[in-house]
């Protein structure tokens, strides 16, 4: 790795995207961050929808950021949430903008669908968990509709590639994003025709698969030109999927570790060979969805700071206004397990009053209620560190190795007060870090597509090197293990 290399990173979520920069010399990476920009949805009457030209014009505003502080990268990547997708015409016009996934034309269509093919099948078919947004129902949902745009459609593309498109001109369905559909077969990596016919959906919206790593096409030479850049840029296809570039980041030494991608919601999982599709992983309800490097990622999502960050906002609306010091600060101040809830409770999903759902829960199960805003962290972290070990539990069943370690990334591998009650609630070795996995995992595929590196370990070699993460070893077992028995007994 002689060369120094400059790779341009987006990374777009749901609620707001980033462009980052990344300096690739003598084999460490060295990030910065270029710009930030919102994202969101565009309400029309009762649909919801993701304006993609106002995303399109931030990547060219990140592009020329980075004109603007005398870099011209070497790649572009893009990562961005899953399951949503635009419409394609036959002259490649982009029709309409995206419906996001948050819509509630897909409410009660999956039920719809299974009158034709069982719940059941279509997991063992897919792998993946069944969501009422997952893309097979939204189609379902369009045909349904009598969707003019449906009806003119040539492809759909996922919005990491369509937002690829626009920058190049070149139409791929990368891995990641595609496996996030609920339309893949797991094992032959290709789109499952039947399922689609029987959502009443041509088969050939879907282009074939592109592995991640693969050169698209190069960045239009108008935007270039617009963006004052010289020579070419290749956009490579990343781990589309923003969790797949983020589990692509862990700094593991061996494979037999788990993960925690934290945020709002916890994704925990292993990485496997093959997808596990059994009875249990079904009642379960885990999924398996494209990793890079050919690997599956073997997960349940979780419900993760959700608890937490609106709890924060009825304080704020109350005047206090709480730091994230302050917030551990206060969970460390009380006393532990005097009120335990599942964060993945329905009640919990989108109450009016997140406080007063944690009460009524703790009332129902017969437990002392939270009333101080201390005591209300306490309850959401011990939860939270209680649900890992449950869920854990249930994967160790299933994986096909013993867990070794658990490794937290993204934001919430900040919190080290919940690293550390992991450890504790689990019996393993937590390692927390990094916190901007997502771009990282993002631009080291980037630099895989130009054969700087060339495998997921050589990636994550690299990683090791350029990262400092924390290791967090378990205390206090007797004390947790105590307090896991009373909190499987409020999950029964």
């Amino acid at each position: 790795m002689d060369k120094n290399y400059c790779f341009l990173a987006f990374d777009i979520g749901a609620t707001s995207g980033r462009s980052i920069i990344g300096e690739l010399k003598n084999g460490r990476l060295d990030m910065k961050e270029l710009t930030r920009f919102p994202n969101k949805m565009v309400r029309v009457g009762d649909k919801f929808f993701w304006n993609i030209y106002s995303l399109y014009e931030a990547l060219k505003e990140g592009l020329h950021a980075a004109s603007e502080s005398g870099l011209n990268p070497d790649a572009v990547g893009i990562d961005t949430w899953g399951v949503d997708f635009v419409y394609l015409g036959k002259d490649d016009s982009i029709l309409g903008i995206p419906r996001s996934y948050r819509d509630p034309y897909t409410e009660g269509i999956p039920e719809e669908y299974f009158k034709s093919v069982s719940r059941r099948e279509v997991y063992d078919r897919t792998g993946i968990q069944i969501m009422n947004f997952n893309t097979l129902f939204q189609l379902f949902a369009a045909r349904k509709e009598k969707s003019s745009l449906l009806d003119a459609a040539e492809n759909i593309l996922f919005m990491p590639d369509a937002l690829s498109f626009l920058l190049t001109g070149k139409k791929i369905c990368e891995y990641t994003i595609a496996s996030t559909s609920q339309m893949i077969n797991p094992w032959t990596k290709s789109c499952d025709h039947g399922l689609l016919e029987k959502a009443g959906i041509s088969p050939s919206l879907l282009l074939p698969l592109t592995m991640p790593g693969t050169i698209i096409g190069n960045v239009r030479e108008s935007i270039m030109k617009e963006c004052r850049l010289k020579g070419t840029i290749p956009v490579i296809a990343v781990g589309g999927h923003d969790t797949a570039s983020a589990v692509a980041a862990v700094p593991a030494e061996n494979p037999n570790f788990s993960y925690i991608s934290s945020g709002t919601w916890s994704l925990m999982g292993v990485e496997t060979d093959e997808p596990i599709v059994t009875d249990d992983s079904f009642r379960n309800n885990f999924t398996n969805e494209g990793g890079v490097d050919g690997k599956i990622r073997f997960l349940h999502n979780i419900t993760g700071m959700w608890l937490l960050e609106q709890c924060r906002r009825e304080w704020e609306n109350e005047g206090k206004k709480f730091i994230y010091d302050d917030i551990v600060r206060m969970a460390e101040s009380q006393k532990g397990f005097i009120s335990l809830v599942n964060p993945d409770d329905a009640s919990f999903a989108n109450p009016e009053s997140m406080t007063s759902a944690i009460i009524s829960f703790c009332e129902k199960t017969n437990q002392k209620a939270p009333r101080s805003e201390a005591e209300f962290v306490r309850t959401i972290f011990d939860s939270l560190a209680l649900k890992y070990k449950y869920v854990l539990d249930r994967l160790q069943s299933m994986a096909p190795f013993k867990v070794e370690k658990i490794h937290i990334i993204g934001g919430g591998s900040q919190n080290k007060l919940l690293n550390q009650f992991t450890a504790n609630s689990t019996g393993l070795p937590v390692v927390a870090g990094p916190a901007e996995a997502t771009a990282i995992g993002n631009i080291m595929m980037q630099a895989k597509g130009l054969g700087v590196v060339s495998s997921l370990h050589e990636i994550r070699q690299v990683i090791q090197r350029s990262v400092t993460p924390e290791m967090f070893l378990p205390m206090d077992m007797p004390e947790w293990a105590e307090a896991y028995m009373q909190f499987v007994s409020i999950m029964k």
